[in-house]
Parts: structure tokens; sequence; C-alpha cells
């Protein structure tokens, strides 16, 4: 173990390098708010597909799924297409429409778009996208700076206070320089450790168990309800939460840190060719989440905790080197969501607030200096946040990923193809869906019935659809 641990903290420390190397870089082309916030919309193809696809799975992608897969069994391969709907939603029905809008109406963050596309000058739409944005997103970043810290704490034996710290200091460091490109280069650099190293140890697990038919041999010895596509559930569970995994991609369309990367996108070339990039990523990532997974229950029954099987599995059946690659992988994943989450928390108070609303009169060179020490003064805030360990944060972020997608995707849905929503239509929905998510995981029906997105979104499009058809009835 002290072997890896050497072979690990040399990996580690070789990636950020590279990572800062990638932020000193980017920071020397960056010189206006469009290069900031959005990389001066140059995005290309594979850029953008993997850059946003990493930038939506977190740690969990990795830990979580294969957990999920280890513990639900076959059950869980719903999640698979519930994700995949998602990517789906996103690239096909808003991609496109919204790198076109937002580059008409020069829009530079979702505030920007939704005041620009319904011309409010009264800055409501901004305000009430600013306390979604902002309540969401900092609890996430405090959330993924202390997963951070429990990860080095694992790998390197760090304590929770250096290993937030380090941990968290490179990834502030390298979005301050570079912002948004560095942003999107390190994730797409990040995605593809991801993917790689998934994929590697899904594929060393079955060959290991020997093939397919072994592993289905081996697992059903281990634990038979494992292969059952029940799970073991009664009738009305099992829909419940296959209903609820297949919900999660209902998220996808309202997630600001993963749809400004098509605002970004260069031209309509680069959407065509990032479709399928972004699906074959995620098919291949939550393909090889399940099967190791479910290989587990015969590599390594019983676990108490099965978030540890990734690491374990990586320990147990691939070469030092490898594993320190493929763990550092994990490493990857909460570092490209969290730079990207912290980037539009900070483009939300630089851009939308200070900028937007109390001073429009700044240089670029002022705007940018702004956003960086609103990048240093939101990452130190959540690492703080973060070293306090308060509950708090752990309970908001089982409802931020609804939060935003419940509060955001139904309006820009509708406002990509309906003209008869209304600013009122927008301003119900956002709330609908934000405050369905709060009092939906509060009254503990999440548990009880249904994951709270489900209801969230369709109550946020029902207030979109019926509160913009009054007004207009009215007019």
């Amino acid at each position: 173990m002290t072997e890896l641990t050497a072979v690990i903290g040399t990996v580690f420390f070789l990636y950020v390098l590279l990572m800062l190397g990638i932020g000193y870089v980017t920071s020397r082309n960056t010189h206006s708010p469009a290069d900031f916030f959005l990389a001066d919309r140059s995005l290309k193809a594979w850029v953008t597909a993997i850059s946003s696809t990493a930038s939506s799975e977190s740690a969990w992608a990795v830990l979580g799924t294969v957990g999920l897969a280890y513990k639900d069994g076959l059950s869980a391969l719903w999640f698979l297409p519930g994700c995949l709907l998602g990517y789906a939603i996103n690239w096909f029905f808003i991609a496109e429409r919204l790198r076109k809008h937002s580059h008409e109406e020069h829009a530079l963050t979702i505030p920007d778009y939704l005041e620009s596309h319904f011309k409010d000058t009264s800055n409501l739409l901004r305000i009430i996208s600013v306390v979604i944005i902002f309540s969401c997103m900092m609890a996430y970043v405090a959330a993924q700076f202390t997963a951070i810290g429990k990860t080095f704490d694992a790998i390197f034996g760090i304590s929770h206070l250096m290993s937030i710290t380090v941990g968290g200091s490179i990834v502030i460091v390298y979005t301050m320089m570079g912002g948004f490109r560095a942003v999107v280069w390190t994730d797409f650099i990040q995605g593809i450790i991801m993917v790689l190293g998934i994929a590697l140890l899904a594929i060393v697990a079955v060959w290991s168990l020997g093939g397919f038919s072994g592993m289905v041999q081996q697992v059903h010895q281990a634990s038979p309800d494992t292969l059952a596509w029940m799970g073991g559930k009664t009738t009305a569970a099992f829909f419940g939460s296959m209903v609820g995994l297949l919900g999660i991609g209902l998220g996808y369309p309202g997630q600001p840190h993963v749809i400004n990367r098509y605002m970004a996108a260069k031209d309509t070339k680069t959407i065509e060719r990032g479709v399928w990039i972004a699906i074959s990523w995620g098919l291949i990532i939550y393909s090889s989440a399940i099967i190791l997974g479910i290989a587990g229950n015969a590599l390594f029954p019983g676990l108490e905790d099965p978030e540890h099987l990734f690491p374990r599995a990586a320990d147990a059946l691939l070469p030092t080197v490898v594993t320190a690659i493929v763990l550092t992988g994990v490493l990857a994943a909460i570092m490209s969501t969290v730079s990207a989450q912290i980037i539009v928390a900070a483009a939300t108070v630089a851009h939308d607030v200070y900028t937007k609303i109390f001073n429009r009169t700044l240089s670029h060179q002022k705007i940018l200096r702004v956003s960086r020490i609103t990048i240093l003064v939101l990452g130190l805030g959540a690492m703080a946040i973060a070293l306090m360990e308060t509950r708090v944060i752990f309970w908001f972020v089982l409802f931020a990923w609804s939060g935003l997608g419940a509060s955001f995707g139904p309006v820009i849905l509708f406002t990509l193809y309906s003209k008869n929503v209304t600013i009122q239509g927008a301003v119900a929905g956002m709330l609908t869906g934000f405050l369905t998510t709060i009092v939906w995981k509060v009254s503990g029906l999440s548990d009880a019935v249904i994951y709270e997105l489900v209801p969230a979104f369709l109550f946020s499009c029902i207030a979109v659809w019926g509160v913009s058809k009054m007004g207009k009835n009215k007019g």
C-alpha cells in the first residue's frame, strides 16, 4: 500500500502540473468577458462534448453508479437510459438552438439569455435566476470540496483540513487563471481519464471472472438477487425506483454548468459532431460502471460500503501505475465538476449581479479582475463551509441537481420551442420547480413516493404553460 500511495502521489503531482499548465496557457488568451465566461464561443466538437459530459458527472459517476449497481444489481440498469435521455434532450433539443440564440443576443450566462429573450428591463428574471443558481451551486461546490478531501484522505491518508485546502486551492488557481477556457480544457482531459479508467477496470473485472458467462455464473452464486430484474424489490418499489432513475435525465436541461458549453460552441457543425461523441461517452462510462458493480458481487462479496468497490477493484486487479492513474480519475471526476460549478457561481456574482445590475460601465480588464476576485472569494468560502462539515451541505446537495433542473429546464425548453411564453410564466415555472423540489425533499416524499425531480419538473412545466396562457388570454 505504501508503494501504491507513493506512485499515486507522483501521478497526481504530474496531473496537477498539467492542470496548472493549462490554466497558465489559457490565461494568456483570455482578454475579455466573452473569453473568460465562454472561451470567446470557440469550442470545437470534442472539447464541447467531453467537457459538457464530464462537468455533469462528478465522482458519483464512477463511485456512486458502481455502488448502485453493486447494491441493486440489474434493477440499476434504468440509470443508463435515464442519463442518456438527459444527454439526448440536451444535444438534440437544446444545444444548437441555445447556441444560436445566445450568440444572436450576446448572452454570456443563462440569466443573460432569459433576460434578453423576454426583454426584461426590471432585472426580475436575473435576480430570481441568480438566487436559485447561487443557492444550489454554492452548496454543490462545497460538497465537491468535501469529496476532494475525503478522496485525498482515503488515498494518501492526508488530514481532512489539509486535503480540502490543497485540493480546493488547485481548482481555484487554474480556474482563476484561465476562466472558462481553462475549465473546459481541464474538463476535457479529466473526462478522457474518467472514461478510460472505468472502461478498463470493467473489462479487467469481467475477464478475471472468466468472461461474461463466468461472471454471470459467479455472481449468481454469490448473490442471486443481483441478476434479477427487480433486484428483490416489490413491484411498487421497483416501479418507483425505475421511474426515479429514468427521471434523472430531466435534470440535464437545467444545469447551467452543462448547457453553457453549448453557448460556447463554435458553430452548427460542432453541435452535429458533438452529439455522438457525448452520447458515446455516456454509454461507455455508465455501462462500464454497471458491469463493474454487478461483477463486484462476485469479486468482493459483502462490502459494507458499495462505493468502496471502485478503488478496491482498481487496487486488486490493475498494475500499480495503472491503478494510480485510475484512482486519479476519481479526483479528476470531482475536480471537473467543481471547476465547472465555481465558474458558473462566479459568473452569477461578477457578471449577472456586479456588472449587469450594479455597474454596467466597467472596462474589460476590470471585469476580468472582478471575476477572478469573485472566484477566489467564492472558492475560499466554499472551502470554509466544507471544512465545517455541516450536514446542511449534504442535505442541500441531494436536491441541488433537482432544483436547477426543475427551475431552468422547462423554462429554457419553452423559450426555445414556443412563442407564447410570457415573463410571468417563466417566473412561475422557475419558482414552482425550485420550491417543489424543496417541499418534496423536506416532506420525505422523495423516499416514500418518487425522486423529487420528476414532480418538480412536471409542475414547473404546468406553471410555465398555465400562467403564460392566462396572461395571453387576459391580453
